[in-house]
């Protein structure tokens, strides 16, 4: 039910109301009526004429109350109203319901129940007393979840009831909202690229200035140009005003890449390595776009996000607010992958210069180990957080040696800053640490164009 309501709903007026009416007896009433039935019989067999006048009129009135209560044309309007509709899991949000009678008679007694999933909590129920015409009443609850998702809120359900309570009718709106729960994100200290502050820094290389009027390429005048820039001659030849295109900053660009497979991630649930990884490319997106980099979510099974410009990376500003909003609501429902490789997002990595690449690993055999190697070849940096799903089942830190040990000494070797992560590890340590490393391995490499510079400052 989005704001501003559907259309009203009314208590009567279907085919089979009365039925359904009838259906809708409350315990009270059936025992009146019941009560009323065995009064009149009695009656009738023991002779007895006021046994059933009484019995007559218990068994009338829950019947009168059903008509009443089906005839009486009762047209309620409500909406719904999220505040606000995408949180990070483990905060909470709070919906607000607004009924209105819009109709010429005032309400019964009205029992509001709204449909959330369980993981929400439990099942909101109001009781409003009586709504006079044209009256409006407003009830809000709040719902929270620990485990990030998509969850529908609705249909809204109206029960009518008559002042006796003899007898219920139940109506619902069909309209619902959606409550986006994200991965929560941690702030994480700002990194420096070689020869870069952030992705718009002095460091970073422009297009090549246009000199010359043979070499200028003009485009169409957009509000806010400043006229001096106006290209008289492209002007009179296209017939609109047209002007000179100014030096533009190429951004800087960073692919986070969050490896999904189920093979990958032993447990589940909110402390999971998988849940982790989801948190940790989320804070990453975050960060990167924060600094001005033109970013880009991709998966292992080679799903790229937001994937609708030509290069897959977000452009303008808006753009990268749209794309940050399309990737977060990505990551809110983004689920193991069957594949068993990482082989679909090197191949989509191969295809162009990747700029600094941010990777989130889970468990890695040989093979998977020798790809992620060749990701490295095309970024000017790599930086890979790896989980142990063994030691996170167990809720340990990894060791110095074994298996996993010898597949982060393979990932340093072909240029990975490669970092393994701990149960409970906090990202933003981990960053630091990463930058750490990075920089006293590149100690006095300051234009190096393969690695960090300066650390993570």
């Amino acid at each position: 039910m989005a704001a501003g309501g559907p259309g009203p709903v009314e208590s009567g007026d279907a085919k089979g109301g009365l039925r359904a009416a009838l259906g809708g007896l409350t315990t009270r009433g059936r025992s009146f009526l019941a009560a009323g039935v065995a009064a009149a019989v009695c009656a009738y067999v023991l002779g007895q004429g006021d046994l059933l006048r009484v019995g007559l009129l218990l068994a009338v009135l829950p019947l009168v109350c059903v008509t009443v209560l089906h005839r009486t044309r009762h047209r309620v309007s409500g909406s719904r109203r999220l505040s606000p509709s995408q949180v990070p899991t483990g905060s909470e949000a709070r919906v607000h319901l607004r009924m209105h009678n819009v109709s010429r008679l005032p309400t019964g007694l009205l029992m509001l129940q709204d449909r959330v999933p369980y993981v929400l909590g439990p099942r909101p129920r109001f009781v409003l007393d009586r709504v006079e015409a044209g009256g409006v009443r407003e009830v809000s609850y709040r719902v929270r979840s620990d485990l990030r998702g998509r969850y529908p809120l609705g249909p809204l359900q109206l029960r009518l009831s008559d002042p006796f309570g003899m007898c219920e009718l139940t109506r619902s709106f069909s309209a619902y909202d959606t409550l986006v729960v994200i991965p929560l994100t941690e702030r994480l200290p700002p990194l420096r690229l070689a020869g870069e502050a952030s992705g718009y820094g002095d460091g970073r290389q422009r297009s090549p200035a246009l000199s010359g009027e043979d070499d200028i390429i003009p485009r169409g005048y957009r509000h806010g140009d400043d006229l001096r820039r106006v290209h008289w001659r492209s002007t009179a030849r296209y017939g609109e005003l047209m002007v000179r295109r100014e030096e533009q900053p190429q951004r800087a660009r960073c692919t986070v890449l969050l490896d999904t497979r189920r093979i990958a991630y032993q447990g589940a649930g909110p402390g999971s390595a998988f849940e982790w990884a989801v948190s940790g490319a989320a804070s990453a997106l975050v960060h990167m776009l924060e600094r001005g980099f033109a970013v880009r979510l991709l998966t292992d099974d080679g799903n790229a996000v937001p994937g609708d410009s030509a290069d897959g990376f977000a452009g303008s500003t808006q753009e990268s607010a749209d794309s940050a909003g399309l990737m977060m609501d990505t990551l809110a429902v983004v689920d193991h992958s069957e594949g068993g490789g990482l082989s679909r997002a090197h191949d989509v990595l191969r295809g162009t210069d990747e700029g600094l690449l941010v990777a989130f690993l889970g468990d890695l055999d040989e093979e998977q180990t020798a790809v992620a190697a060749r990701m490295r070849q095309r970024s000017r940096g790599a930086v890979a957080f790896v989980m142990d799903g063994e030691h996170w089942a167990r809720g340990r830190e990894a060791g110095a040696s074994g298996p996993a040990a010898d597949r982060l000494r393979l990932l340093r070797e072909a240029g990975w800053t490669a970092v393994p992560v701990a149960p409970g590890a906090e990202l933003s340590q981990l960053w630091q640490q990463a930058g750490q490393e990075r920089s006293g391995a590149h100690s006095g490499a300051a234009d190096s164009t393969t690695g960090f510079s300066g650390g993570w400052s």
